[in-house]
């Protein structure tokens, strides 16, 4: 879907909003939004800005392709400035966002016959993206390997569970949703939420550990196990 007026660049927080940026970043939602309905749409921005990690991570929990993501995202936010009007501030923009997010993301999966075949596309994914969960300290390259490896089992372990675990699970442990958001975005009761949450937890315990439970582990073999045998041989 091909909009003029609602550049891509909107997806991408590529640079600092230039539109008196300081200020307008502290401005609080509800200020936005009523700025946005007097006539200011260049506001907008901001509100993408502050959600494109979130509604990311939401829609990839349904949908594995990554610019097919872009562009519900870009759906989503279209369908939610046009229907900003509508928005009641019973719940976070956020919250309203990702639900209009999640329901995109169901129609077209339901529009390209994807239903019955989800589970096999989770299992073809390629795994060449990684959570951007940020560092909490400044890594060296080893470490940082270390992370990636981690992080990559994780995602790998997160997208083998069932959709409404997988939705659930994100949006707990990696936006830090509550459970309210969560029940109000997903449509289902709060003591619903926690017992998905539970049974993904214990789940991707499960995965992780028949992931890692490898006889071969803490190897030292091959050139690492050359040059110790040839620094010994030379020392003796």
């Amino acid at each position: 879907m091909v909009v003029t007026f609602f550049p891509i660049l909107y997806l991408k927080c590529m640079e600092a909003i230039r539109i008196n940026d300081f200020e307008n970043q502290k401005m609080s939602e509800t200020a936005i939004i009523n700025r946005i309905l007097e006539g200011e749409k260049e506001l907008y921005e901001i509100l993408v800005r502050r959600n494109n990690q979130k509604l990311y991570r939401i829609i990839r929990s349904y949908i594995q392709d990554e610019a097919e993501i872009e562009d519900l995202m870009q759906d989503s936010y279209i369908k939610g400035f046009t229907k900003l009007y509508q928005f009641k501030h019973n719940s976070s923009f956020s919250t309203w966002l990702i639900r209009i997010g999640i329901n995109e993301s169901l129609t077209r999966i339901n529009e390209k016959g994807k239903l019955s075949h989800l589970s096999e596309q989770f299992d073809d994914f390629k795994s060449n993206t990684i959570l951007e969960i940020p560092d909490s300290k400044q890594l060296n390259p080893q470490d940082k390997m270390i992370r990636n490896e981690a992080k990559q089992l994780l995602e790998n372990a997160i997208d083998r569970l069932d959709l409404k675990y997988r939705t659930v699970y994100v949006m707990r442990e990696v936006e830090e949703m509550s459970m309210k958001e969560i029940a109000v975005a997903l449509d289902i009761t709060v003591a619903n939420v926690k017992v998905r949450l539970h049974r993904a937890k214990e789940m991707l315990k499960e995965m992780l550990y028949e992931m890692t439970n490898d006889t071969n582990v803490f190897e030292f073999g091959y050139s690492r196990c050359d040059k110790l045998t040839e620094a010994v041989m030379k020392n003796i």
